[in-house]
């Protein structure tokens, strides 16, 4: 006897309680919330992006929803987008970041990493607050090229954007 698991849509997706994203149709839920080491370095990395993005028309979004398809709605910890949002994300961002936790490891690096290369997504960044470093990936020709690796400050070729990552993981224990 097979087992096939139900397939949902974005019309399921928004009756759930709770934090869910869904990924081809399969649901993932996205409890526990994240702990305070996760949240405090997302909430440093929001305020540096937001100031450095003051004099540019992109603006980032901390979980907003990115709804990809009526199979596939994500939830990055921060995305960047160079145009207007009206209630959801629906076309890709220029820059995603995600917070790597031992229990989001896999899906991070594997499965989204997979899903926003395949979206163009031109920037995808992994934070690894374990470790204090962060991975830069850029989009060329269709592929995910690595950039960056290490703790130090990145400057990007939008918005005359410069993220200092030693400053994000300063008093991070």
């Amino acid at each position: 006897m097979s087992f096939n698991p139900p397939v949902y849509k974005y019309s399921d997706y928004v009756k759930w309680e709770g934090d869910w994203e869904l990924i081809e149709g399969y649901p993932f839920a996205m409890a526990p919330s994240p702990v305070s080491r996760h949240q405090h370095i997302m909430w440093k990395l929001a305020r540096f992006i937001d100031e450095e993005l003051e004099n540019c028309e992109c603006e980032g979004y901390p979980e907003l929803d990115w709804i990809i398809d009526e199979k596939t709605i994500l939830r990055p910890d921060i995305a960047i987008y160079c145009e207007e949002i009206e209630e959801y994300a629906k076309t890709p961002p220029k820059l995603i970041i995600e917070i790597i936790s031992p229990s989001t490891a896999l899906k991070d690096e594997d499965i989204k990493f997979k899903i926003y290369e395949r979206e163009k997504v031109e920037y995808y960044i992994l934070v690894y607050p374990d470790f204090k470093k962060v991975r830069i990936f850029k989009l060329k020709n269709g592929k995910y090229d690595k950039i960056f690796e290490g703790d130090k400050s990145y400057k990007f070729d939008f918005c005359d954007m410069e993220i200092d990552f030693s400053k994000i993981f300063k008093k991070e224990g």
